[in-house]
């Protein structure tokens, strides 16, 4: 990786480089680690190290001294907090500028745009590291989510599920569907350049469908089936889903699919009605659902490691992960403690 020197940027991107590669040691990071994140030599780190050894977070702050002849201005405080909070707040195309992501050109293209300074790549990429930003992969949202009705989930309607559970002593489980294809993708291969590798599989497509529900206590419940999701699959899955929880109520939360609303399943929920609700999520808004943590984690780790010749070695592969994945209940509780879906952890 390419080490920048940290010397030729701004006072003010040195210092808050400074700092956040200090805290990062001092959280558990090694020295080595902290200059491969922040993209610079190892012996930066160290003496930086020793700077904050000797005077505290005083000895990181800016040193005044003169421009060297065509150095470029620093962002004051103030601009500093400004860029910070556009960044974090808005993407470039609501303010006028080219793109949805935030590249380093992007905020360059906003720093001159708002204060007439025009800054190197390796500057911007060093304000954002000392602002605490990461290059990241980032998340797809719908446009036709609603933010008014995500918060309400969030805030009311999540809540008052959790209660009603624990007042009926029930469960609540999360629940999702998912098809494996036998040409999924999972990952990358090491190869030399120039030459990209080529991986051999059956040319005929087939398909395994998957249903499953999780608990934030560990529990897993699938089902893998062949054919349509539809009305009857759906309904034998929750029968399996009663007798597995041994009496107690379930609150199931679904998504919109038109099986989960269709009329045989509405006849036979309202047969059912002491013992199992449906509840749904918002429109739209798949990263509230812990499954889909589940299937991300079967299509990366079970479908795409082995290439199957048919539907029935396709299906043995996910079953056989899966009833893994029922035996390591901490890793399925993990999958409650990412940002999207923190909100349902507690029991």
């Amino acid at each position: 990786m390419f080490k920048e020197d940290a010397r030729s940027l701004p006072g003010a991107a040195q210092a808050a480089l400074r700092n956040r590669a200090v805290r990062a040691v001092l959280d558990g990071m090694s020295q080595v680690e902290a200059a491969r994140v922040f993209g610079v030599h190892p012996n930066a780190v160290n003496r930086w190290i020793k700077r904050y050894r000797e005077g505290g977070w005083d000895g990181l702050s800016e040193r005044r001294r003169g421009r060297r002849m065509g150095e470029q201005a620093a962002l004051s405080e103030r601009q500093q907090q400004e860029v910070i909070t556009l960044v974090r707040e808005t993407t470039p195309d609501q303010l006028g500028l080219a793109g949805f992501l935030w590249t380093r050109d992007a905020v360059a293209e906003l720093i001159a745009q708002r204060y007439g300074l025009w800054l190197a790549r390796t500057t911007v990429g060093a304000y954002l590291r000392g602002w605490g930003f990461s290059p990241q992969k980032p998340q797809h949202r719908a446009l036709e989510q609603n933010p008014v009705a995500v918060a309400r989930w969030l805030k009311e309607e999540f809540p008052a599920i959790r209660a009603q559970a624990r007042r009926e002593g029930g469960v609540v489980l999360w629940l999702d569907e998912m098809g494996v294809r036998s040409d999924a993708a999972a990952g990358r291969s090491w190869a030399p350049v120039g030459q990209t590798p080529v991986i051999k599989r059956t040319g005929k497509r087939f398909r395994v469908n998957m249903l499953s529900a999780i608990s934030n206590a560990g529990m897993l419940r699938f089902r893998l089936f062949v054919g349509s999701f539809n009305g009857p699959v759906f309904i034998d899955f929750l029968g399996r889903l009663l007798r597995d929880c041994g009496g107690r109520k379930i609150h199931l939360i679904v998504d919109g699919h038109p099986v989960h609303r269709a009329k045989l399943v509405s006849a036979w929920l309202g047969r059912h009605a002491e013992r199992i609700q449906l509840h749904f999520l918002p429109g739209y808004s798949p990263e509230l659902n812990p499954v889909e943590l589940l299937n991300h984690d079967v299509k990366a780790n079970a479908a795409g490691r082995r290439r199957a010749r048919s539907a029935g070695e396709l299906r043995a592969e996910l079953h056989g992960y899966l009833r893994r994945r029922q035996r390591q209940p901490a890793v399925l509780i993990r999958f409650f403690d990412y940002p999207t879906t923190r909100y349902a952890a507690a029991s």
